[in-house]
């Protein structure tokens, strides 16, 4: 039998010299780039067989330019997307594209810096990415957030207004996040907000999972299009369903079995947290299966419960984050998530709706009523 890396890369084509010499300079080999391109084929939800199609549109990517703009935030996006390792996605992604225009990754300042945007901008009009990190002011004419002399709105409305897409990274550039909790005295809201007009594809979380960050890009990449997305924006490859639905806590959910109180002993064997004020039944997101930390873990999987972070307005409507959802009664096994979450449908109204799940779950009710008469 033939050597097993010898077997890997006769599954795709042989990449391009320059290129592969970047990922061993970098310490990444053949191997583990592989592993890579078949991680993100998971992450977007695609077969395992996609992972050669990936690879082949790394290796002959053209490096598409991209910006990275921040406004009212607290870095925290670009500390995750930094920390991303097994390789590092920053290696990969960045290797890949150019990045123009970064603030905390960038060597030049000032006036420097500032030209390298608006080239960028001038050169690329149309064809380039650009990533947004926290949320833009727009009241009193956005004067609460300047960089280069330049309001944050001002800066945005060009910038996203000419790229291909914008991809606001964390909740805070999807919806306003934080600063747009009440009373929101800067008037914060979120990229499509301040830019009905531009392309936007929303990733949130505080902060977001660099995997779905690396993912939508390699999407982009690989198909030449952007990844499905919800009505709020969001693909779906990685807002498609509940935290609930994929929680490895569900089965003591469905079995009943609730921690009471931090520390007790269903705390300590790992039941679920519902009962703790865990809003993981009304919020979207792939936490349980992409994680965080080099998928090691996730906060209810570390004990904590999920405080819907990806979902608008968390801020005020998932609080207290450690006060239950709404008391429904018949808890047990023969109860589904989903029986559980009609009774949440006052509370969850606005999320089901963006999933069209209200008006699929009528249209079956309707279907049963037309069959019993």
């Amino acid at each position: 039998m033939g050597d097993r890396k010898d077997d890997l890369d006769t599954t795709i084509d042989q990449p391009d010299r320059r290129q592969k010499t970047v990922w061993e300079d970098k310490g990444i080999s053949r191997r583990d780039f592989l592993k890579f391109c078949t991680a993100m084929s998971a992450a977007l939800a695609l077969p395992v067989t996609f992972a050669p199609k990936i690879a082949r549109a790394l290796d002959d990517v053209k490096r598409p330019a991209l910006v990275w703009l921040e406004f009212q935030d607290c870095a925290g996006d670009t500390e995750a997307l930094l920390r991303a390792s097994k390789p590092s996605a920053a290696e990969i992604i960045l290797d890949v594209l150019s990045l123009d225009y970064h603030e905390t990754l960038m060597a030049a300042s000032g006036r420097q810096a500032e030209e390298n945007l608006w080239k960028t901008v001038r050169e690329h009009r149309g064809n380039y990415i650009a990533v947004v990190e926290g949320s833009i002011p727009m009241k009193d004419g956005g004067v609460y957030c300047c960089v280069g002399g330049r309001s944050a709105l001002d800066v945005a409305r060009e910038v996203c207004g000419n790229a291909f897409a914008t991809i606001a990274v964390g909740t805070c550039a999807a919806y306003g996040g934080i600063p747009e909790a009440k009373p929101n005295p800067t008037g914060a809201v979120g990229v499509k907000e301040a830019v009905p007009g531009a392309t936007v594809i929303n990733l949130p979380g505080c902060p977001l999972n660099a995997d779905n960050l690396t993912a939508t890009v390699v999407h982009y990449l690989t198909f030449g299009k952007l990844p499905e997305t919800d009505s709020q924006g969001r693909p779906l490859f990685a807002y498609g369903k509940r935290i609930h639905d994929n929680c490895e806590r569900r089965p003591h959910f469905d079995a009943g079995q609730y921690v009471e109180q931090w520390g007790d002993n269903a705390h300590q064997k790992g039941h679920c947290l519902y009962k703790m004020g865990c809003k993981g039944p009304e919020t979207w997101h792939n936490c349980p299966i992409q994680r965080y930390n080099d998928k090691t873990s996730w906060p209810v999987g570390a004990g904590h419960g999920c405080v819907g972070c990806s979902e608008a307005g968390f801020w005020d409507t998932m609080s207290p984050f450690y006060g239950r959802l709404p008391d429904v009664p018949g808890f047990g096994i023969e109860h589904t998530a989903d029986k559980i979450g009609a009774g949440l449908a006052i509370v969850t109204a606005a999320a089901f709706a963006g999933h069209g799940i209200i008006n699929a779950v009528r249209s079956s009710k309707d279907g049963e009523g037309k069959k019993e008469e």
